[in-house]
């Protein structure tokens, strides 16, 4: 199964795929509202807003496994993000991203290793993942990483879509 085909809810509750966004970029992170690392929608919202036109959409995935950092429902959390980090980019419903309850998705995305060869469960809130416009995992970015660090940046730019395919 293509990451493309996973089932996923959307926060306001649609069903959805990532198929959607078949052809782009994408930099999939969970995420929480009250986290020592939240101020990292701002870096999320940057990039979405930097690289929209290049073909990059950022997903967000809420997730209440670590230290309850996400206890809100789906719209205390989608207000909390417009009204304090002005967040345009897609957000999906809660999910569980380790153990038993995890999510197909994240079943998918905890086998990526990390620049240290690490795969396996999802250590904190904002654990990034870049996957290539073709749909293909291409890096994954531990929580410390700041999304418009060096090495998240480089990771987008090189999964971009090729602009000579539209040409």
């Amino acid at each position: 199964m293509s990451l493309y085909d996973i089932p996923l809810t959307s926060l306001d509750g649609q069903p959805t795929t990532l198929g959607e966004h078949a052809g782009r970029a994408l930099l999939l992170v969970n995420v929480a509202s009250k986290c020592g690392m939240t101020p990292q929608y701002g870096g999320l919202e940057q990039l979405q807003e930097q690289y929209a036109e290049r073909g990059l959409t950022v997903i967000g995935f809420p997730c209440n496994q670590f230290g309850g950092q996400e206890p809100g429902t789906n719209e205390e959390i989608a207000q909390f993000c417009a009204a304090t980090y002005g967040v345009t980019f897609p957000m999906m419903d809660k999910v569980e991203v380790n153990g038993e309850g995890r999510h197909p998705l994240f079943d998918e995305l905890t086998q990526v290793e990390d620049a240290s060869g690490e795969a396996g469960d999802v250590g904190w809130n904002f654990e990034k993942w870049v996957v290539s416009a073709d749909g293909e995992p291409t890096a994954r970015f531990r929580s410390r990483t700041e999304p418009t660090s060096d090495e998240v940046v480089a990771a987008i730019e090189a999964a971009l879509p090729s602009t000579s395919a539209t040409a």
